[in-house]
């Protein structure tokens, strides 16, 4: 079993137990993709997590709000808040914490494999979700879609492989995740980021705005995704091992 294989296992456990409830009250949308675009050349979305199954503890000092706001100051255009809990440690208070602070758009970044938690999400503020293609078959990713669409929440498609780009253009995602690191080895190869956008657009004359994921530590990292025509970058470890966010942030953009 690999370490995607174990989260999602899991993960069905979880969403068992979840309620089936309208997302009702939650706070006005903020645009992702709006952000994203407004923040170019390569837009940066600034993750907030304590831990991963690679690194058992990334931050000892985690309060997001905080952190949120540092990430605002250094010029992020978005947020991305890990929410799973039993492999990241993470929880939707975290993400309510944070979005509370500032005025970027926040993503909630989790395994999601059920409507319900798109629900859930909503209730909790969140203005995107991540959908991952390898956790997704066409059926479990047209409902995600739709629920998606039913709650006001834009959805980030994350992908690894061509087959799973191909399905991304196939069901015209607008933000399509490319995840440099491979989800079952958990190895992590930047190129992936350029193979895969090259491929993207030869097969769209529009293709959607692409996000690099993983990997991504340095100004020159960012160079080469401008080069490879990626619009925005998820960082989050690299971030995270600096003291001072904002300046992480900043030095990142420069």
């Amino acid at each position: 079993m690999t370490i995607l294989d174990e989260i999602l296992a899991h993960k069905a456990t979880e969403v068992s137990a979840l309620p089936d409830r309208p997302a009702t009250g939650s706070a006005p949308r903020r645009s992702l993709r709006a952000s994203l675009l407004a923040h170019g050349p390569v837009a940066l979305i600034a993750e907030i997590k304590r831990k991963s199954p690679s690194r058992p503890l990334i931050r000892t000092d985690f309060d997001p709000p905080a952190m949120a706001r540092a990430y605002e100051r250094g010029g992020a255009a978005a947020l991305s808040v890990l929410t799973d809990e039993a492999f990241f440690g993470g929880h939707l208070d975290d993400l309510v914490a944070a979005r509370a602070g500032v005025e970027l758009p926040v993503l909630r970044k989790d395994f999601l494999i059920d409507p319900r938690q798109v629900a859930q999400a909503a209730r909790a503020g969140a203005d995107a979700v991540l959908l991952i293609a390898a956790a997704l078959d066409d059926r479990a990713l047209a409902e995600m879609m739709q629920a998606c669409d039913a709650h006001g929440v834009e959805f980030l498609l994350e992908v690894h492989t061509e087959p799973e780009l191909m399905r991304a253009l196939a069901c015209g995602a607008p933000l399509v995740g490319i995840n440099n690191r491979d989800l079952h080895a958990f190895t992590v190869d930047l190129a992936r980021s350029g193979e895969l956008a090259a491929i993207a657009r030869s097969h769209s004359p529009q293709p959607p705005l692409l996000v690099s994921e993983s990997g991504i530590a340095t100004p020159a990292d960012r160079d080469r995704l401008a080069g490879w025509g990626i619009q925005a970058m998820l960082v989050g470890e690299s971030l995270l091992r600096q003291d001072d966010l904002e300046q992480a942030a900043r030095g990142l953009l420069a």
